[in-house]
């Protein structure tokens, strides 16, 4: 189980460092005992073997102690996002189930209202202290789903109803273990950033637990923006290694261009979490020091999937080679195993994939076969096993590094009495990577703004769900079985902006 590890840990060297928050440095010791008292204060609860603990906090050493408390007692450590909009969370709660809600004492009171309407127990916390905050709950039926749970991930689904990815203990640690088998630079002696938020599987993996497996330290922020604190904590801390997404990559190397700096120090750079622009390689490596790996990862395999190992052997616009323990087919989407080298829709196995959606027994029909598991994205795959990735079959849209699926904003356009249709598909953007947009049809004899509609999404999406340019049309591609061509309106918007 993965609180020994971090137990042990903490224990085998109470005065080293273990986290830096705030202009602070916690040791071990330190964080044993921040640990400890909210351990002591969950399980006076009542809180126990099988029940489900969801967190709506930022990153923090308080967000560190209520998961490590959740594995002491057993329990299954549920992130979630406080910004994911109202509607979206109270679904996912009724799909988790939790004993409890935690709440960062930043959230807002309509939220937490809204919540205890709801019937769900809610503590807030202070991400910055804990002063022995006492939790409440309400015991729900024990998780039969796997005994071993460690964590489960959400996202709004394909459909726009919530999706859950459960990840047992043994899923994670494998993947941080092949992670460290397949990066041989990553070291003990590692300061690693730990700035992606953490209910995203990358930020919590690998910035997250990965550096108490490794017996690594980490620097906690509670967000990526803006670049400037990030790039001053960098300056303050001198990590080793930097974990990020292509967008925050952007951003910090426009700003240390700007300012004529350059970092030193660091070891690793790798992101992850959309595509890395190939165009400005030059530029971040001069603003960084160091060539950037790039890395692919999936939240059903616990996320990282493939990564380029170190710069010498990279190959630049792919993302490396399988971790360790990967197996890989390529198929047509109509499930014909293709060869390798090749190109295909990537079907992997192994002991990081999780075992099935949460209560989830219609998808898992869909994406799991025989052991097998559909990522939903067209990749090629060389002689040397390197996977470029070629189109997402899913549609998802990346923003940011955060998942838009088209479904759930178009159902919440379809609400609009003058949309008669609605498609949404990524738009090339140069700061976030994509943006939806969407195309509407309207309702016959109806009138409406596109003005009106992007306010109609804002009071109901998060922001970086809702469309930054709507296009009225009178008809929409389709397939000779009617089915509408996403792949068309994409090409067309990369014509546009090419």
């Amino acid at each position: 189980m993965l609180n020994e590890i971090i137990d042990r840990y903490l224990t085998s060297k109470p005065q080293a460092n273990c986290c830096w928050f705030n202009h602070t440095w916690l040791s071990r010791s330190d964080f044993m005992n921040l640990a400890n008292r909210v351990t002591d204060s969950l399980r006076a609860s009542g809180f126990s073997h099988g029940q489900r603990l969801a967190v709506l906090m930022p990153n923090s050493p308080v967000m560190l102690a209520v998961m490590l408390s959740t594995w002491r007692l057993g329990g299954v450590f549920c992130p979630l996002n406080e910004k994911t909009g109202e509607l979206s969370l109270l679904k996912t709660l009724d799909l988790l189930k939790p004993f409890a809600v935690v709440l960062s004492d930043n959230v807002k009171p309509e939220l937490e209202n809204a919540l205890t309407k709801a019937h769900w127990s809610c503590v807030r916390l202070n991400p910055e202290k804990f002063t022995d905050e006492k939790f409440s709950g309400t015991l729900q039926p024990a998780d039969d789903f796997d005994k071993t749970l460690a964590v489960i991930f959400s996202t709004s689904g394909t459909t726009g109803d919530p999706k859950a990815v459960p990840l047992t203990h043994s899923n994670l640690l494998d993947n941080i273990n092949a992670c460290l088998e397949h990066v041989p630079d990553l070291q003990p002696d590692d300061s690693l950033i730990n700035v992606l938020p953490n209910f995203h599987a990358f930020g919590f993996t690998i910035c997250c637990v990965l550096p108490f497996v490794l017996d690594a330290t980490q620097i906690l922020l509670a967000s990526f923006m803006p670049p400037s604190n990030v790039i001053k904590t960098i300056e303050e801390t001198k990590p080793t290694v930097l974990l990020l997404v292509p967008t925050m990559v952007g951003f910090a190397t426009s700003m240390l261009e700007r300012q004529g700096k350059t970092l030193t120090g660091i070891k690793l750079l790798i992101a992850g979490g959309d595509r890395y622009n190939p165009k400005i390689d030059d530029r971040v490596t001069a603003a960084f020091g160091v060539p950037l790996i790039e890395g692919y990862g999936i939240t059903e395999c616990s996320p990282v999937l493939a990564v380029n190992p170190k710069p010498s052997v990279r190959k630049l616009g792919t993302v490396g080679p399988a971790l360790p323990r990967f197996e890989l087919q390529l198929r047509s989407e109509d499930g014909e195993i293709l060869p390798i080298p090749g190109e295909g829709v990537l079907w992997t196995r192994g002991p990081s994939v999780t075992s099935g959606y949460y209560h989830a027994p219609e998808v898992n029909r869909e994406r799991f076969i025989d052991g097998w598991f559909n990522t939903g994205d067209y990749v090629q795959i060389d002689s040397d096993g390197y996977i470029k990735i070629l189109d997402r079959v899913t549609d998802i849209i990346i923003v940011g590094g955060f998942n838009v699926y088209p479904q759930e904003v178009e159902a919440i356009l379809a609400e609009h009495p003058a949309v008669s249709l609605a498609v949404v598909v990524g738009m090339p953007n140069n700061i976030s990577g994509e943006v939806p947009k969407a195309y509407v049809i309207k309702t016959q004899g109806a009138e409406v703004t596109e003005g009106e509609l992007v306010k109609f999404c804002k009071e109901r999406l998060s922001h970086y769900k809702v469309p930054r340019s709507i296009e009225f049309v009178e008809s929409l591609p389709l397939s000779a079985t009617g089915k509408i061509l996403r792949r068309v309106l994409r090409q067309k918007e990369r014509e546009k902006n090419a």
